[in-house]
């Protein structure tokens, strides 16, 4: 096996300044894939790129992710069709009367839905966006605010995916508080730091108290100007589809529960089968035709139209997920994470211990886009080098999976990324470009609050 060492850095450097430079995640990606198609076959880049693509296609978590977003579609699609997503935004007007009110509405409905960062992303941003549209707000800080939020709540709640994983390996690692690993986990939560700051930051934003800088500037003197919410190089077909229609009037009283009842079964049944989304969100589906065809607002024939929709809507998540996840399989064959490992092990020494691990995993969940993977990777490293230096192992594991946060906040091939910009409305790199400068502070913030802590716990 050809060792790289810094060049396994190439296909990353691909993807970021070709998303950079064209504003386009899709080609951005496919560029990354052929790169470290080359870099993989030499001249067979063909049979090297269909190699990689089959693997990924092989991936349990590739094919978990395909059948979230296809039901989710299917979904949103149907709450499109029988007006549930405006009947909602309707209901809201009667204590939704500002624009700030609807962000703190957005805020909270993430924090309400801390089972998954898939969960809520989808979620909020579908229902949110109509909401917020009317008070010229603009689609990348209703993402922001999401984004900002998803993954920091799943990590500090520990009834979560999240916490249900990152508690099973401290336990694999002998990291146990009154025996088990989520106790330990639990214990850890005060040092998430990321995820407390990135949550002040998203509430402080959904206030008016934070000042929008950079993308989000832009796009609110556009949205305040023009009306126009969308990015400005949004498609006319992507605006079409994506801007909510006028709500036409029917003469009866706009109702929430059409979109809510279904909304409380994905999450009741998803905690009730262990975390399991798909089976929640197939029960919300079910849910909602019932309620749908019951209430005559479309009919069975109808169904199979708005199911093949719904799956189409989804088709750029799906092929952009694929795409993806083959950028992270070229990372793995190319040893990215063991020459990242290799190069910054000497440097987690002593008290700077937990800082440089929470730094390290930061910019490898971002380069890579893997959160979970880049945790049980590193974690089985980080804690045995904790407890030989002296430094507390739940510290040192807190900033890994801090770490994790912040690369899934940001990562512009991150599976949540691409998710949280779907249900917005925008592309996955003006989301990207919309919450980097608020991750860096939130970033730069945790990376000082864990030197201060090495030195004093160590």
């Amino acid at each position: 096996m050809i060792e790289f060492g810094a060049f396994a850095l190439l296909p990353i450097l691909a993807v970021l300044v070709t998303a950079v430079l064209t504003r386009r995640t899709l080609l951005a990606l496919f560029i990354g894939t052929l790169v470290g198609a080359v870099m993989m076959g030499g001249w067979d880049i063909i049979g090297s790129w269909v190699g990689t693509f089959g693997a990924s296609m092989a991936n349990e978590t590739l094919q978990w992710l395909v059948l979230i977003v296809a039901l989710f579609g299917i979904l949103i699609a149907l709450f499109n069709a029988s007006g549930a997503v405006s009947d909602f935004a309707a209901w809201t007007e009667r204590f939704v009367t500002s624009r700030r009110r609807s962000l703190v509405l957005t805020w909270l409905l993430t924090i309400v839905l801390f089972i998954d960062d898939y969960l809520n992303a989808l979620t909020v941003g579908t229902s949110m966006k109509a909401v917020t549209d009317r008070y010229r707000v603009p689609r990348t800080q209703l993402g922001t605010i999401i984004k900002m939020t998803s993954a920091p709540i799943a990590v500090i709640i520990p009834f979560s995916t999240w916490a249900v994983f990152f508690g099973a390996l401290l336990e694999a690692e002998g990291v146990t508080v009154n025996g088990s690993g989520f106790g330990a986990y639990v214990a850890g939560i005060p040092y998430v730091f990321f995820g407390w700051i990135a949550l002040a930051m998203g509430l402080l934003m959904a206030l008016g108290l934070l000042p929008l800088v950079g993308t989000l500037k832009r796009d609110r003197i556009r949205a305040e100007e023009t009306g126009d919410t969308l990015p400005r190089n949004t498609t006319d077909e992507e605006r079409a589809f994506e801007l909510a229609p006028a709500r036409v009037d029917t003469g009866r009283r706009p109702l929430p529960f059409n979109f809510l009842v279904p909304i409380v079964t994905l999450i009741a049944v998803t905690i009730l089968t262990e975390v399991d989304i798909v089976k929640g969100t197939a029960a919300a589906l079910v849910v909602a035709i019932v309620m749908t065809v019951a209430q005559r607002l479309v009919t069975l024939k109808q169904l199979l139209d708005v199911a093949f929709e719904g799956i189409s809507s989804m088709a750029f998540v799906m092929v952009l997920s694929v795409l993806a996840f083959m950028v992270q399989h070229i990372n793995t064959e190319l040893k990215l994470a063991d020459w990242v490992i290799d190069t910054t092990t000497p440097l987690m020494t002593g008290a700077l211990l937990p800082a440089v691990v929470f730094l390290v995993c930061g910019v490898y969940a971002y380069a890579t886009g893997s959160f979970w993977d880049l945790a049980a990777v590193i974690t089985p490293i980080v804690i045995p080098l904790a407890i030989a230096m002296g430094v507390d192992p739940i510290l040192a594991g807190a900033a890994v999976f801090s770490g994790a946060a912040f690369g899934s906040t940001t990562c512009l091939y991150g599976d949540g990324l691409i998710l949280a910009s779907k249900s917005v409305g925008v592309k996955p790199v003006n989301l990207m470009t919309a919450i980097l400068p608020y991750a860096g502070v939130a970033g730069a913030l945790s990376l000082i609050l864990y030197v201060i802590m090495g030195y004093v716990m160590q």
